[in-house]
């Protein structure tokens, strides 16, 4: 996909508000790599996914992923035999935690859900390797001296050792003549060793070790000789702790390296649910649908809103407004509200059902170029496997280039214009543009003379009605808005304007053409009455030159609006046949449930564990009767007869 296109339609930012509902960076980074398919088979099945996901995040089952973490670097380590440190140890337990939360949570996914349990299907439940390092490490990266018996006898002898070294120091203390020489009567430590503040000058009054001195040199820090060798010992027994504990570190590691493959999968597996997850909480947070992909480059958007506009909306709505006034100091006046919320304009779009070019036009600020942005962002984010802000039954295809020239662009790199910019730019397009394309052209044949650039514009139509692709365009060149008059695949629209405000609605009306409504804003702006009446008699004089054309175009508006009449008629028809199939197959479900529980009652015996609603609890049948159709079940406080009709297979919460 062309990357310029996906600067200009500003894709990144999509990237980033599904990457800020992903849970890790796991999820985030595929956000972040997120780029449009050109398969459709592979865009339906994305898509399929993130439908399911939003199904199940309505039913409150979101996938457990706490403790997931991108450990997979750490564990090819320990599958190579290298020791890990005892907190990337209980980074990999987190993860395998995980492993098995969502190892469950996918035991109980119904089957309706294919794609997700296809997805998850390499997730294998590695809870137990996180409980053997649990039971060796603590939460704070400690090796506990249950981790083995010998580390245990270790830390033993070192709390003995301890315990003998804090007694002589305590009884050396308590001697009158020694505290003589003490600069103050504690011990410390330096290292693992206790010394004792002996003053500088009576530093040859006590047999020991000077560790160190005070920085000003007038103590001395001595351990005394007694318990020199208790060190020397102490010493020795921390290293052999030390020892133990790298012996508990391998083994655990190697536990971790047993299982490094199947976590790498389960890594991976998890990685793309957070993805698909974030694309769905976001789906469901911006109320986005599931768009219709075909290969035969139909579009109809219906009801499409701008995302970006519309994330930038509600996040102006989340921001207090100002006080009205500086004198306002009382709370209740001077507390801060809610500013109203703003609402993106819907629109509708339709291109290749019948015509392939739509000639847009209307007012500057009117929402022509935010129409074309629309336009190209929705298909880019189906693309990409991402539902997007429009109406159900929307029908995106699937386009091999999404290629768009929009905005004042001056290139000072190469020292050219605006126009001499849109020229390399279209020129390019042409060049690339295939029949499967889509192309938004902003403002054509604009930043020249206005015959020329509507000849200029005329020639480009031409050439991309040549090429067959998809094509949207804007312009300002009244010339331009004949154009559809004579070729039948292209179609005129504009951008509705309110005379009567002055103001734009931003709603697209596809079959006319945008007028410039200058004498009507001319005079309600209070221009002189003789010099709008001058320039209404040239626009008569200039009208009367083509009153064919303005006949034609009555009798396209009421086509477009037939045509339009009729394809919301035949959703609605398609919409209604849908839901009926999707009752009969919810019926045909129920009517295989009652058949696969009737024959399960009629095979019930002695010894089946069965479920019993009544009273709430499990039993194990103890009698049948299949005459009767009654069965003895003893429910843990007695044994009860009840109906065939009353007992159900284990339950399956229970069982997993």
């Amino acid at each position: 996909m062309d990357a310029h296109t996906l600067d200009l339609l500003e894709f990144h930012k999509i990237r980033e508000l599904v990457g800020e509902c992903a849970f890790c960076s796991l999820g985030k980074d595929l956000a972040m790599q997120a780029e449009p398919s050109t398969e459709a088979d592979r865009i339906r099945a994305e898509l399929a996914l993130v439908s399911e996901m939003v199904e199940l995040l309505r039913q409150s089952q979101t996938p457990p992923f706490a403790g997931l973490r991108d450990v997979r670097l750490v564990a090819r380590r320990a599958a190579i035999g290298a020791m890990l440190s005892a907190e990337q140890l209980l980074d990999i337990a987190g993860t395998l935690t995980c492993t098995g939360h969502m190892y469950r949570w996918r035991m109980r996914l119904s089957e309706v859900y294919q794609g997700l349990l296809t997805l998850t299907g390499s997730i294998e439940d590695l809870g137990p390797v996180a409980k053997t390092i649990a039971g060796s490490i603590d939460s704070r990266g400690h090796v506990l001296d249950m981790a083995s018996s010998e580390l245990a006898a270790v830390r033993h002898k070192v709390t003995e050792l301890d315990d003998k070294v804090q007694n002589r120091i305590k009884h050396l203390l308590r001697d009158p003549e020694l505290r003589k020489i003490l600069r103050y009567p504690n011990a410390t430590v330096s290292g693992d060793h206790y010394v004792l503040p002996v003053s500088i000058n009576y530093r040859h009054k006590l047999t020991g070790v000077i560790h160190r001195t005070s920085g000003t040199g007038e103590t001395v820090y001595i351990e005394p000789a007694e318990i020199a060798h208790l060190s020397a010992e102490r010493v020795v027994l921390k290293s052999d702790e030390d020892r133990e504990v790298k012996k508990i570190l391998r083994r655990l590691s190697a536990e971790v390296g047993k299982v490094a493959r199947p976590l790498g999968h389960a890594i991976e597996a998890m990685a793309k649910l957070d993805y698909v997850t974030a694309k769905a909480r976001y789906a469901r947070d911006y109320n986005l649908t599931c768009p219709d992909i075909n290969t035969e480059g139909r579009l109809w958007l219906r009801v499409a809103r701008h995302p970006l506009l519309e994330n930038l909306f509600r996040r102006e709505g989340e921001t207090p407004a100002e006080p009205q006034s500086a004198e306002a100091t009382d709370i209740s006046t001077a507390r801060q509200e809610p500013r109203p919320p703003k609402h993106v304009v819907p629109i509708d779009v339709r291109l290749g059902q019948p015509f392939n070019l739509l000639i847009i036009t209307g007012p500057n600020t009117g929402g022509k170029t935010v129409t074309l942005k629309t336009t190209g962002l929705l298909c880019t984010m189906a693309q990409a496997g991402m539902h997007i802000p429009a109406g159900q039954g929307s029908n995106v295809p699937v386009f091999t280039h999404i290629l768009a020239d929009i905005g004042d662009e001056q290139s000072l790199e190469q020292s050219l214009s605006t126009f001499s910019s849109h020229i390399s730019r279209i020129a390019y397009i042409l060049q690339v543009a295939d029949a499967k394309s889509l192309v938004l052209l902003d403002e054509l044949g604009a930043g020249t003379d206005p015959v020329e650039g509507a000849a200029l514009g005329r020639a480009i139509l031409d050439q991309l009605d040549q090429i067959g692709c998809r094509a949207m365009v804007t312009t300002h060149l009244g010339d331009l808005k004949t154009y559809a008059f004579n070729n039948e695949h292209a179609e005129n629209a504009a951008v509705e304007f309110d005379i009567e405000t002055l103001q734009p609605t931003y709603r697209l009306l596809i079959g006319q053409f945008g007028m410039s409504n200058a004498l009507k804003i001319a005079s309600r702006l209070k221009l002189p009455r003789d010099l709008l009446k001058r320039a209404h008699h040239y626009l008569k004089r200039k009208q009367r030159r083509a009153p064919e054309m303005i006949q034609l175009q009555q009798k396209r508006e009421e086509a477009e609006k037939a045509r339009a009449e009729a394809m919301k008629l035949q959703h609605d028809a398609q919409q209604q046949r849908e839901e009926y199939a999707d009752k009969l197959a919810e019926f045909e479900r129920q009517q295989r449930d009652v058949e696969i529980l009737r024959d399960w009652r009629t095979e019930l015996k002695v010894g089946d564990t069965v479920w019993v609603p009544k009273y709430d609890k499990h039993g194990r049948v103890v009698r049948v009767d299949p005459k009767r159709g009654v069965a003895v079940v003893n429910l843990g406080l007695g044994q009860w007869e009840v109906t065939f009709d009353e007992v159900f297979p284990e339950k399956e919460s229970e069982v997993n």
